[in-house]
C-alpha cells in the first residue's frame, strides 16, 4: 500500500515540511556528485553504532565530525532514489498536519528529536554494528506516530495493487499506520541478534513511531491554541 494524500485540511502553510524536503533533496544530489567519495561521506555523517558506542564510552574514534552530530546529519542522507522518494512522500503526506498542529518551531524540534531518539533506538539494539545508518525514516516515523493519535479517523487515499490491477481506496489513518507499525515491530524483533548488512533499520522505524506518540503530546500536539 502506498499513501497518496490525506484528506484532513490544514490552516497554515507547512513551510518547515517544504524546507525539510528541499534540504533532503539538495543533500541527495550532493551525494550523487561525490562518486567514489560517497562511502567516505557516509563514514563521516552516517550513524555507525560501533563508533557511537566508542564515543559514548569515552573512546571517540577521532573523526572530524563528532559522533553525536551524526544522529542529526544522518537524517538528511539517503541511499537511492526510492529511499528518498518514499521518505519525502510520507513526510509530505503526514508532516503537514502535524506542523499545523504544533506550529513551525515546535515541529522542527519534534522532527529532529524523534530522529535522534530513533537513531538511539537502532544503536541500542546493535551497539557493535559497523553498518552506517542513514535516512529520514526514523524522524518521519515519529511524525506518523503523532499523526495516528492526533488524526486516527482521517482518511488516507492509498494506492493498492491487486495483481495486475491498481486501484485507490480510502483507509482510516489508525488502520494504515497501525498496520505499518506492526510490520516494523515484527521485523525489529525478527532482526535481533542479526547484523543489519545493508538492510532496513527497523528498530529506528519502530522507535521513532513510539517516541512520536510520546513527544508529540509533550510539545502540545493536542493544544487547542491553533484552532
Amino acid at each position: 500500500m502506498i499513501p497518496l494524500k490525506d484528506e484532513n485540511p490544514i490552516s497554515t502553510t507547512p513551510i518547515v515540511v517544504y524546507l525539510l524536503i528541499a534540504i533532503n533533496i539538495a543533500v541527495f544530489f550532493q551525494q550523487l556528485s561525490l562518486g567514489e567519495q560517497l562511502n567516505n561521506f557516509f563514514q563521516l555523517y552516517a550513524v555507525i553504532p560501533q563508533e557511537l558506542t566508542a564515543s559514548l564510552t569515552g573512546n571517540p574514534p577521532g573523526q572530524s565530525v563528532p559522533e553525536w552530530f551524526t544522529l542529526i546529519s544522518s537524517q538528511f542522507l539517503h541511499g537511492g532514489f526510492l529511499h528518498i522518494g518514499f521518505n519525502m512522500l510520507y513526510l509530505w503526506i503526514f508532516g503537514n498536519n502535524i506542523e499545523d498542529s504544533l506550529g513551525h518551531v515546535k515541529f522542527i524540534i519534534f522532527y529532529l528529536v524523534c530522529g535522534v531518539l530513533a537513531g538511539l533506538t537502532h544503536w541500542f539494539f546493535g551497539m557493535e554494528s559497523l553498518v552506517p545508518t542513514i535516512g529520514a525514516s526514523g524522524a518521519i516515523a515519529g511524525v506518523m506516530g503523532a499523526y495516528v493519535i492526533k488524526y486516527p479517523k482521517a482518511k488516507i487515499l492509498t494506492l493498492l495493487p491487486l495483481g495486475i490491477f491498481i486501484t485507490t481506496i480510502r483507509i482510516p489513518a489508525i488502520f494504515f499506520l497501525g498496520f505499518w507499525f506492526l510490520q516494523q515491530a515484527i521485523s525489529s524483533f525478527a532482526s535481533l541478534g542479526m547484523e543489519a548488512g545493508g538492510g532496513v533499520a527497523y528498530w529506528a522505524h519502530a522507535g521513532g513511531f513510539v517516541f512520536g506518540v510520546i513527544v508529540g503530546p509533550m510539545l502540545g500536539l493536542f493544544s487547542k491554541r491553533r484552532r
